[in-house]
Formats: structure tokens, C-alpha cells, sequence
């Protein structure tokens, strides 16, 4: 037990992501705290979470943390859509920022290129 607390704590003291997602088993909002967020086999609109940590040593018992801890004992990678997401906010001193593989958000922004104008607003001649 004191292993897991020592390796919760040495993972809070560089940087975490805390993950918060809409949870389709429990029908609400869950915050999820994961060190590693990668690119997901099972395409484009996934991400895949892994090496899930739960605050233990606190003296406050937190029930809903408790039950995330039973749910995700056994489980080493959680592959969410990217659409049941809501935030994700990284935590820590050394923070690195998020890099995929796949990332191919790449916009070209065309010189010249002007908003639609609304056709209520068009000046009579």
C-alpha cells in the first residue's frame, strides 16, 4: 500500500492530467487523473489514457474517488471519444504540453480570404 501512495506521489510531483468526461455507464460528469494521454489505436476521434492514479492519502474519505478506484484497479488503458470529453487540465510543476502523432489540425489560412458578409446588413445602392 505504502508502494502505490509513494508512486501516486511521485507521479503528482511532476505533472498529471486531470480528465473530465461524460461517463456513459454512470450518465454523468467524471474527473479522471491520468499521467499519460496518447494518440488511441482505435482511430482519429479517440484518445487513450493510462497509468490512472487516485488520491489515497488523504485523511478525507471521498466515495466517489474510492468507487473510481475499485472501477479502474484492473483496467491499464481507458480509450475515450473525443466527443464525450469536456476538459482536460494538466497539473503539476513540469508540465509538457500535449503532442499526437496524428494531429492533423494543421489550418491553412488563405491570404486575401474574407468573413461572409451577412446579406442583412448589405448597404442599398
Amino acid at each position: 500500500m505504502k508502494e502505490i501512495e509513494q508512486t501516486a506521489m511521485s507521479k503528482r510531483s511532476k505533472s498529471y492530467f486531470e480528465v473530465h468526461y461524460r461517463d456513459p455507464v454512470e450518465e454523468k460528469i467524471v474527473t479522471l487523473k491520468a499521467a499519460k494521454i496518447e494518440d488511441s489505436s482505435l482511430g482519429l476521434s479517440f484518445i487513450r489514457l493510462s497509468d490512472f492514479f487516485f488520491d489515497t492519502s488523504s485523511l478525507v474519505i471521498k466515495p466517489e474517488e474510492e468507487n473510481m478506484q475499485k472501477r479502474f484497479e484492473r483496467i491499464k488503458s481507458l480509450h475515450l471519444s473525443i466527443y464525450s470529453i469536456v476538459s482536460i487540465a494538466e497539473v503539476g510543476k513540469e508540465q509538457e504540453s500535449l503532442s499526437f502523432q496524428n494531429d492533423r489540425s494543421n489550418l491553412v489560412v488563405l491570404p486575401g480570404a474574407k468573413p461572409p458578409q451577412d446579406p442583412s446588413n448589405k448597404e442599398k445602392t
